[in-house]
């Protein structure tokens, strides 16, 4: 007993003091990318552990430079979370990374106006205050003949302020097949009871008809809504009360149409192959009174809702306390007005990432694809397969696509996959019928050097 304690005491003697660590010219890297304080925890708490694993029996004397390295990588582990990483899932709109990236020139135009000073809410022609939705005003109106527009941070704040603001204390008629439940649990049904509103449902989960919004209306009714079926689809004996129908029956009673579309689009999706889906501009056509968008969807711009639609009632939605508490920032309106100028210079196909994804050839996508599986030391192929919108948008709908399938042994598929992510650049992947895929699709053209590099330094590690 006492030839152990005279081990652990000699093994406590050899662990360095923190300042010992800190001091040693190989930390001095580390203190100017991380800073003196926050080197000097980490390395205390590394010393500390170390000692407790000592007194707890095990043999852990270690070298300087060890000690240093280990304190390098909890450094690092510390640093954000958030990152840049590539989709190559084939997902076009993944919600769990990010939804749709931005256009360099929307991404420029955040940068610019989020290095300084801007006239957000400053009026330059009087000298006075100004409105932050002004500037979003005009573009949109021009885009979508709607009468007035503001946005808000995101549309689930767009539908719960809009019902706050325009049916707090009455009725809203929807459809039992559109009470909806969109990503992170938000159910229209529970954003009507905040709103403060009285949910009316009409009609069956397969059948609604325009007769069954007539006979619901009565004095407490304040409006009537539809909201777009955008994350799924009914098929088989189903029945829809169309828009035009919806509003025909409102005006008897003088009353407002709410038509939340969800995704929305400012351009038509049946071009590519896909089905159409409900486009801003023809909503309002259509005679909605509002309609309501996310803007970071099939738009292809910053997370916003967007509002479109009468003045009057926009402008009791501008005087509502919650328009102030989910108002955007000037990056968000920055971003989100030169990702609506592409629309206006007819380039959306070319400019705004989403669409440059949708509208992609497989010729190219071939090509690209190609590249990725020669970057591969093992088994790979270019295959076929099927990308999907994802976000909410066109469920169902799919583009044939062209990917890079590696072919590996069962017991390596989850282990390549979690090394991909696990790069500098993490390389999000999916695995398919027993091989991991590689969409060059949702991989933007300027990161194919990164998924190249990635899969040249991951087949090293599996095949030596």
């Amino acid at each position: 007993m006492s030839e152990e304690n005279n081990k652990r005491s000699k093994l406590l003697r050899e662990i360095p003091s923190t300042s010992k660590i800190v001091d040693d010219p190989r930390c001095e890297a580390l203190i100017q990318n991380y800073g003196r304080t926050n080197v000097t925890t980490v390395v205390r708490e590394s010393l500390d552990a170390l000692r407790e694993e000592v007194l707890n029996g095990q043999d852990k004397s270690e070298k300087l430079e060890d000690l240093i390295g280990s304190v390098e990588l909890k450094l690092r582990s510390q640093q954000t979370t958030l990152k840049s990483v590539v989709n190559a899932t084939g997902v076009i709109l993944h919600t769990n990374l990010g939804r749709a990236p931005l256009s360099k020139e929307t991404t420029q135009a955040m940068n610019n106006i989020n290095e300084g000073y801007s006239n957000l809410e400053y009026n330059l022609t009087t000298g006075g205050r100004g409105s932050r939705f002004d500037h979003l005003g005009t573009l949109l109106r021009r885009l979508t003949g709607a009468e007035d527009a503001l946005i808000l941070n995101n549309n689930a704040g767009a539908v719960l302020t809009t019902l706050a603001a325009i049916c707090a204390g009455g009725e809203v008629i929807i459809s039992r097949g559109q009470l909806v439940e969109i990503g992170g649990g938000f159910r229209i049904p529970d954003v009507m009871s905040q709103s403060g509103c009285i949910l009316r449902e009409v009609g069956t989960t397969n059948r609604t008809r325009a007769s069954d919004y007539l006979e619901a209306m009565g004095p407490d009714t304040k409006a009537l809504m539809r909201v777009h079926p955008s994350n799924f689809s009914i098929e088989g004996f189903t029945e829809e009360a169309s828009l035009t129908d919806i509003v025909k029956a409102a005006e008897t009673n003088d009353l407002p149409v709410i038509d939340d579309i969800g995704s929305g689009s400012l351009i038509d999706s049946s071009q590519f192959g896909l089905t159409h889906e409900p486009l801003l501009s023809e909503c309002i056509k259509d005679g909605a009174d509002l309609v309501l968008a996310s803007g970071d969807k099939l738009i292809g711009g910053p997370q916003s809702g967007i509002i479109l639609g009468r003045a009057d009632l926009i402008a009791r939605i501008r005087k509502h306390p919650l328009t102030r508490a989910l108002r955007p920032d000037k990056g968000t309106i920055a971003g989100l007005i030169e990702t609506l100028k592409h629309y206006e210079r007819e380039e959306a196909t070319t400019a705004i990432p989403i669409w440059q994804m949708i509208s992609a050839d497989t010729e190219s996508l071939s090509a690209r694809a190609s590249e990725y599986v020669n970057a591969w030391k093992g088994n790979a192929a270019v295959m076929p397969h099927k990308s999907t919108i994802g976000g909410g948008s066109l469920p169902g709908q799919t583009l044939q696509t062209i990917c890079c399938g590696l072919q590996l042994p069962q017991n390596q598929l989850d282990e390549t996959v979690r090394t991909l992510r696990n790069l500098d650049t993490p390389i999000i992947s999916v695995i398919n019928d027993g091989r991991l895929l590689l969409d060059p699709r949702t991989v933007l053209p300027s990161q194919d050097h990164i998924v190249i590099s990635g899969l040249r330094q991951v087949s090293q590690l599996i095949h030596p």
